[in-house]
Protein backbone atom coordinates (compact mmCIF):
# COMPACT_ATOMS: atom_id res chain seq x y z
CA UNK A 1 0.00 0.00 0.00
CA UNK A 2 1.36 3.21 -1.11
CA UNK A 3 2.56 6.06 1.70
CA UNK A 4 1.27 9.91 0.80
CA UNK A 5 3.39 12.04 1.59
CA UNK A 6 4.34 14.63 4.27
CA UNK A 7 2.78 17.59 3.04
CA UNK A 8 4.40 20.97 4.17
CA UNK A 9 3.25 24.36 4.08
CA UNK A 10 3.72 28.26 5.56
CA UNK A 11 1.17 28.72 8.27
CA UNK A 12 1.86 32.17 9.86
CA UNK A 13 4.96 34.25 10.98
CA UNK A 14 6.36 34.20 14.57
CA UNK A 15 7.16 37.44 16.20
CA UNK A 16 10.72 37.05 16.19
CA UNK A 17 10.22 36.62 12.10
CA UNK A 18 10.43 33.14 11.96
CA UNK A 19 8.18 31.09 9.33
CA UNK A 20 5.75 29.16 10.74
CA UNK A 21 4.62 25.87 8.92
CA UNK A 22 2.50 23.56 9.35
CA UNK A 23 3.02 19.41 8.39
CA UNK A 24 -0.04 17.38 6.83
CA UNK A 25 0.22 13.47 7.35
CA UNK A 26 -2.46 11.69 5.79
CA UNK A 27 -2.91 7.64 4.95
CA UNK A 28 -5.54 5.45 2.99
CA UNK A 29 -8.55 5.45 5.25
CA UNK A 30 -9.46 9.01 5.46
CA UNK A 31 -7.22 9.91 8.71
CA UNK A 32 -5.32 13.38 9.08
CA UNK A 33 -3.22 15.03 11.07
CA UNK A 34 -1.42 18.52 10.67
CA UNK A 35 1.25 19.44 12.56
CA UNK A 36 2.80 22.95 13.71
CA UNK A 37 6.26 23.96 13.97
CA UNK A 38 5.44 26.13 16.68
CA UNK A 39 4.60 24.23 20.02
CA UNK A 40 5.03 20.95 18.18
CA UNK A 41 0.84 21.50 17.92
CA UNK A 42 -1.59 18.84 16.75
CA UNK A 43 -3.52 21.97 14.73
CA UNK A 44 -6.11 19.49 13.10
CA UNK A 45 -6.97 15.77 13.55
CA UNK A 46 -9.12 14.19 10.84
CA UNK A 47 -10.77 10.52 11.91
CA UNK A 48 -13.57 9.07 9.93
CA UNK A 49 -16.87 8.02 11.71
CA UNK A 50 -18.86 4.69 11.19
CA UNK A 51 -20.19 5.67 7.94
CA UNK A 52 -16.53 6.97 6.72
CA UNK A 53 -17.13 10.67 7.31
CA UNK A 54 -13.96 12.49 8.25
CA UNK A 55 -14.49 15.20 11.17
CA UNK A 56 -11.80 17.29 12.93
CA UNK A 57 -11.79 15.93 16.96
CA UNK A 58 -9.70 18.22 18.26
CA UNK A 59 -9.73 21.35 19.19
CA UNK A 60 -7.56 24.66 18.36
CA UNK A 61 -7.84 27.62 16.16
CA UNK A 62 -7.03 28.70 12.64
CA UNK A 63 -4.15 31.48 12.74
CA UNK A 64 -0.64 31.75 14.23
CA UNK A 65 -1.63 34.48 16.32
CA UNK A 66 -4.60 33.10 17.92
CA UNK A 67 -2.12 30.38 19.16
CA UNK A 68 0.24 32.90 20.31
CA UNK A 69 -2.35 34.05 22.78
CA UNK A 70 -3.32 30.43 23.38
CA UNK A 71 -4.43 30.43 27.30
CA UNK A 72 -5.89 26.91 27.45
CA UNK A 73 -2.49 24.93 25.58
CA UNK A 74 -4.45 23.70 22.74
CA UNK A 75 -2.91 20.27 20.99
CA UNK A 76 0.45 21.59 21.99
CA UNK A 77 3.97 20.03 23.57
CA UNK A 78 4.38 20.49 27.32
CA UNK A 79 7.67 20.46 29.03
CA UNK A 80 9.73 20.63 30.42
CA UNK A 81 7.45 19.78 33.55
CA UNK A 82 3.94 18.65 32.50
CA UNK A 83 1.50 19.78 35.53
CA UNK A 84 2.07 21.70 38.55
CA UNK A 85 4.98 22.30 40.90
CA UNK A 86 3.93 23.65 44.38
CA UNK A 87 5.00 26.82 44.82
CA UNK A 88 7.48 26.85 41.78
CA UNK A 89 10.29 25.43 43.26
CA UNK A 90 11.68 21.48 43.98
CA UNK A 91 15.42 20.48 45.70
CA UNK A 92 17.86 18.03 43.44
CA UNK A 93 21.20 16.74 45.86
CA UNK A 94 20.33 19.22 48.45
CA UNK A 95 20.17 22.20 46.36
CA UNK A 96 16.81 24.15 45.66
CA UNK A 97 15.21 25.34 42.18
CA UNK A 98 12.75 28.04 42.33
CA UNK A 99 11.07 27.98 38.52
CA UNK A 100 8.31 30.73 37.35
CA UNK A 101 4.97 31.11 38.95
CA UNK A 102 2.52 31.25 36.40
CA UNK A 103 -0.61 29.40 37.99
CA UNK A 104 -1.00 32.02 41.45
CA UNK A 105 1.98 30.73 43.79
CA UNK A 106 2.66 27.51 41.41
CA UNK A 107 4.89 26.49 38.09
CA UNK A 108 2.90 25.12 35.30
CA UNK A 109 3.10 23.07 31.69
CA UNK A 110 7.13 23.94 31.76
CA UNK A 111 6.33 28.41 32.65
CA UNK A 112 6.71 31.12 30.25
CA UNK A 113 9.52 29.64 28.13
CA UNK A 114 7.85 25.94 28.05
CA UNK A 115 7.81 24.01 25.29
CA UNK A 116 4.28 24.71 24.04
CA UNK A 117 5.93 28.07 23.00
CA UNK A 118 9.40 26.32 21.13
CA UNK A 119 9.77 26.64 17.25
CA UNK A 120 10.73 23.46 17.02
CA UNK A 121 13.11 22.06 14.18
CA UNK A 122 10.92 19.86 12.73
CA UNK A 123 12.35 16.83 10.09
CA UNK A 124 9.60 14.92 7.86
CA UNK A 125 10.29 11.09 7.43
CA UNK A 126 9.05 7.94 5.95
CA UNK A 127 9.27 4.26 7.13
CA UNK A 128 7.20 0.86 7.30
CA UNK A 129 5.31 1.51 10.26
CA UNK A 130 3.74 4.37 8.23
CA UNK A 131 5.28 8.38 8.03
CA UNK A 132 5.27 11.78 10.42
CA UNK A 133 7.83 14.28 11.69
CA UNK A 134 10.68 14.30 14.44
CA UNK A 135 10.95 17.33 16.46
CA UNK A 136 13.55 18.71 17.94
CA UNK A 137 14.46 21.55 20.54
CA UNK A 138 17.65 22.30 22.93
CA UNK A 139 15.62 24.24 26.39
CA UNK A 140 19.04 26.00 27.73
CA UNK A 141 20.10 25.72 30.86
CA UNK A 142 18.13 28.28 33.50
CA UNK A 143 15.63 28.02 31.21
CA UNK A 144 11.96 29.25 33.39
CA UNK A 145 14.37 28.21 36.28
CA UNK A 146 15.40 24.78 35.42
CA UNK A 147 19.01 23.47 35.79
CA UNK A 148 20.18 21.70 32.87
CA UNK A 149 20.36 22.12 29.25
CA UNK A 150 17.46 19.61 27.70
CA UNK A 151 18.10 18.62 24.44
CA UNK A 152 14.75 16.90 23.54
CA UNK A 153 13.29 15.07 20.92
CA UNK A 154 9.91 14.59 19.98
CA UNK A 155 8.41 11.80 17.16
CA UNK A 156 4.81 12.07 15.85
CA UNK A 157 4.06 8.82 13.78
CA UNK A 158 1.05 8.11 11.87
CA UNK A 159 0.74 4.72 10.66
CA UNK A 160 -1.87 3.08 8.17
CA UNK A 161 -4.09 1.99 10.68
CA UNK A 162 -5.09 4.94 12.47
CA UNK A 163 -2.75 5.11 15.26
CA UNK A 164 -1.06 8.45 15.90
CA UNK A 165 1.93 7.61 17.85
CA UNK A 166 4.25 9.93 20.32
CA UNK A 167 7.68 8.90 20.78
CA UNK A 168 9.83 11.28 23.51
CA UNK A 169 13.28 11.51 24.51
CA UNK A 170 15.41 13.87 26.73
CA UNK A 171 19.09 14.18 27.76
CA UNK A 172 20.62 16.88 30.17
CA UNK A 173 23.91 18.08 30.88
CA UNK A 174 23.03 18.64 34.63
CA UNK A 175 20.63 17.08 37.07
CA UNK A 176 16.93 18.30 36.22
CA UNK A 177 13.51 17.05 36.51
CA UNK A 178 11.46 16.19 33.34
CA UNK A 179 7.56 15.33 32.63
CA UNK A 180 6.98 15.28 28.74
CA UNK A 181 3.24 15.02 27.62
CA UNK A 182 0.57 15.98 24.84
CA UNK A 183 -2.07 18.54 25.41
CA UNK A 184 -4.41 18.07 22.34
CA UNK A 185 -8.56 18.30 23.62
CA UNK A 186 -10.92 15.44 21.76
CA UNK A 187 -14.65 15.98 20.90
CA UNK A 188 -14.84 12.77 19.02
CA UNK A 189 -18.23 14.36 17.88
CA UNK A 190 -16.57 16.60 14.92
CA UNK A 191 -19.37 18.86 15.96
CA UNK A 192 -17.33 22.52 17.23
CA UNK A 193 -19.19 24.19 19.73
CA UNK A 194 -20.76 20.61 21.63
CA UNK A 195 -19.81 19.33 24.96
CA UNK A 196 -18.35 16.04 25.24
CA UNK A 197 -20.50 15.20 28.52
CA UNK A 198 -21.84 12.44 26.07
CA UNK A 199 -18.56 10.64 25.43
CA UNK A 200 -17.77 6.97 27.33
CA UNK A 201 -14.80 7.19 28.81
CA UNK A 202 -12.87 4.15 30.30
CA UNK A 203 -9.92 4.50 32.76
CA UNK A 204 -7.98 1.43 33.98
CA UNK A 205 -7.33 3.10 37.59
CA UNK A 206 -8.47 2.13 40.65
CA UNK A 207 -6.61 4.86 42.40
CA UNK A 208 -6.62 8.86 41.91
CA UNK A 209 -4.11 11.42 43.59
CA UNK A 210 -6.74 13.78 45.20
CA UNK A 211 -5.50 17.53 45.25
CA UNK A 212 -6.27 20.85 47.64
CA UNK A 213 -7.91 24.35 46.86
CA UNK A 214 -4.95 25.42 44.41
CA UNK A 215 -5.19 21.94 42.32
CA UNK A 216 -1.62 20.28 44.04
CA UNK A 217 -1.64 16.73 45.38
CA UNK A 218 -2.30 15.90 48.58
CA UNK A 219 0.22 13.41 48.25
CA UNK A 220 -1.74 10.10 49.10
CA UNK A 221 -3.86 7.84 46.55
CA UNK A 222 -7.23 7.77 47.05
CA UNK A 223 -9.55 4.69 45.62
CA UNK A 224 -11.80 6.13 42.89
CA UNK A 225 -14.67 2.99 44.48
CA UNK A 226 -17.80 4.57 45.10
CA UNK A 227 -16.60 8.29 43.95
CA UNK A 228 -17.26 10.61 40.67
CA UNK A 229 -14.01 9.23 39.65
CA UNK A 230 -14.76 5.62 39.20
CA UNK A 231 -14.48 5.08 35.30
CA UNK A 232 -13.41 1.43 35.57
CA UNK A 233 -16.01 0.82 33.89
CA UNK A 234 -17.23 2.78 30.82
CA UNK A 235 -19.82 6.09 31.65
CA UNK A 236 -20.31 9.13 30.22
CA UNK A 237 -18.03 12.00 31.00
CA UNK A 238 -20.97 14.00 32.21
CA UNK A 239 -22.66 11.43 34.50
CA UNK A 240 -21.66 12.56 37.78
CA UNK A 241 -19.58 15.79 37.04
CA UNK A 242 -22.10 17.57 38.72
CA UNK A 243 -22.06 15.76 41.80
CA UNK A 244 -21.68 18.00 45.03
CA UNK A 245 -18.13 16.43 45.39
CA UNK A 246 -15.48 18.59 46.96
CA UNK A 247 -12.89 16.92 44.59
CA UNK A 248 -15.12 18.25 41.81
CA UNK A 249 -15.37 21.65 43.42
CA UNK A 250 -11.74 22.75 43.35
CA UNK A 251 -11.53 20.85 39.78
CA UNK A 252 -14.16 22.87 38.14
CA UNK A 253 -15.35 18.76 37.55
CA UNK A 254 -12.44 16.54 36.15
CA UNK A 255 -9.33 18.43 36.77
CA UNK A 256 -7.42 15.62 38.32
CA UNK A 257 -4.50 12.38 38.32
CA UNK A 258 -5.54 8.75 38.14
CA UNK A 259 -3.06 6.30 38.77
CA UNK A 260 -3.06 3.89 35.95
CA UNK A 261 -3.17 0.36 36.88
CA UNK A 262 0.36 -1.52 35.72
CA UNK A 263 1.81 -0.17 32.69
CA UNK A 264 3.86 -2.84 30.43
CA UNK A 265 6.62 -1.19 28.63
CA UNK A 266 5.08 -2.60 25.06
CA UNK A 267 1.73 -0.90 25.56
CA UNK A 268 -0.45 -4.42 25.47
CA UNK A 269 -2.60 -2.92 28.17
CA UNK A 270 -5.14 0.40 27.33
CA UNK A 271 -5.07 3.19 29.58
CA UNK A 272 -8.47 4.62 28.45
CA UNK A 273 -11.06 4.50 26.00
CA UNK A 274 -13.01 7.54 24.56
CA UNK A 275 -16.00 6.41 22.66
CA UNK A 276 -18.80 9.12 21.34
CA UNK A 277 -21.51 6.79 20.31
CA UNK A 278 -23.65 8.82 18.19
CA UNK A 279 -20.71 8.93 15.46
CA UNK A 280 -19.04 5.86 16.57
CA UNK A 281 -15.90 7.13 16.58
CA UNK A 282 -13.62 5.53 18.93
CA UNK A 283 -10.40 6.66 20.44
CA UNK A 284 -8.07 3.83 22.52
CA UNK A 285 -4.87 5.33 25.04
CA UNK A 286 -2.12 3.38 25.62
CA UNK A 287 0.90 4.87 27.10
CA UNK A 288 4.18 3.84 29.15
CA UNK A 289 2.98 6.27 31.65
CA UNK A 290 2.58 5.77 35.53
CA UNK A 291 -1.06 8.45 35.17
CA UNK A 292 -3.07 10.26 33.49
CA UNK A 293 -4.06 13.63 33.71
CA UNK A 294 -8.24 13.89 32.65
CA UNK A 295 -9.41 17.88 32.17
CA UNK A 296 -12.45 18.29 30.71
CA UNK A 297 -12.45 22.10 30.37
CA UNK A 298 -14.15 22.60 32.64
CA UNK A 299 -12.93 26.17 33.15
CA UNK A 300 -12.57 27.39 29.59
CA UNK A 301 -13.03 30.97 29.10
CA UNK A 302 -16.60 32.25 28.68
CA UNK A 303 -17.00 33.40 24.63
CA UNK A 304 -13.75 31.45 24.20
CA UNK A 305 -13.31 31.32 20.28
CA UNK A 306 -11.97 28.70 18.50
CA UNK A 307 -11.77 27.43 14.35
CA UNK A 308 -14.31 29.03 12.42
CA UNK A 309 -15.12 31.34 14.85
CA UNK A 310 -17.17 29.06 16.91
CA UNK A 311 -17.40 29.21 20.93
CA UNK A 312 -15.96 26.43 22.17
CA UNK A 313 -18.45 26.34 26.00
CA UNK A 314 -17.69 24.72 29.17
CA UNK A 315 -16.30 21.11 28.77
CA UNK A 316 -16.27 21.54 25.09
CA UNK A 317 -13.07 19.18 24.95
CA UNK A 318 -11.04 16.64 26.99
CA UNK A 319 -7.26 16.14 27.46
CA UNK A 320 -5.71 13.04 28.06
CA UNK A 321 -2.30 13.96 29.16
CA UNK A 322 0.32 10.85 29.65
CA UNK A 323 2.13 12.09 32.73
CA UNK A 324 4.00 11.21 35.98
CA UNK A 325 2.10 12.80 38.96
CA UNK A 326 1.82 16.10 39.01
CA UNK A 327 4.01 17.98 41.83
CA UNK A 328 6.25 14.55 41.65
CA UNK A 329 9.24 16.61 42.28
CA UNK A 330 7.87 17.54 46.42
CA UNK A 331 5.94 14.44 46.70
CA UNK A 332 8.53 11.78 48.08
CA UNK A 333 5.49 9.07 47.68
CA UNK A 334 5.54 9.68 43.63
CA UNK A 335 7.46 8.44 40.72
CA UNK A 336 10.66 10.45 40.45
CA UNK A 337 10.99 12.92 37.22
CA UNK A 338 14.56 13.21 38.18
CA UNK A 339 16.85 13.09 34.84
CA UNK A 340 20.69 12.87 35.10
CA UNK A 341 23.51 13.32 32.45
CA UNK A 342 24.28 9.72 31.16
CA UNK A 343 20.81 9.01 31.71
CA UNK A 344 17.82 9.16 28.56
CA UNK A 345 14.28 10.03 29.10
CA UNK A 346 12.16 8.34 27.40
CA UNK A 347 8.27 8.25 27.13
CA UNK A 348 5.83 6.60 24.91
CA UNK A 349 1.74 7.29 24.07
CA UNK A 350 -0.34 6.05 21.34
CA UNK A 351 -3.94 7.05 20.33
CA UNK A 352 -5.60 4.38 18.32
CA UNK A 353 -8.60 5.72 16.52
CA UNK A 354 -11.89 3.39 14.85
CA UNK A 355 -15.42 2.66 15.44
CA UNK A 356 -17.18 1.49 18.01
CA UNK A 357 -20.60 -1.31 17.60
CA UNK A 358 -23.94 0.49 17.87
Amino acid sequence: MTTLPVLEERFGTHPTGADVHAYLLQNEHGMRVRVLGYGGIVQSLHVPDRDGAPADVVLGFDTLEEYLANPFYFGALIGRNGNRIAGGRFTIDAREYRLTQNDGAHHLHGGGKGLHQALWSVEPFENSDGHGVVLSWVSPAGDDGYPGTLNVRVTYTLSRNNRFAIAYEATTDAPTIVNLTQHSYFNLSGARGSSVLDHDLQIDASLYTPVNDTLIPLGVHATVAGTPFDFQRARTVGDRIHDADEQLRVGGGYDHNWVLNERTTDMASRAARLVHAPSGRSLELFTTEPGLQVYAGGTFTPGLSGKCGMEYPRFGGIALETQHFPDAPNQPGFPSTVLRPGETYTSRTAWQFGVASR
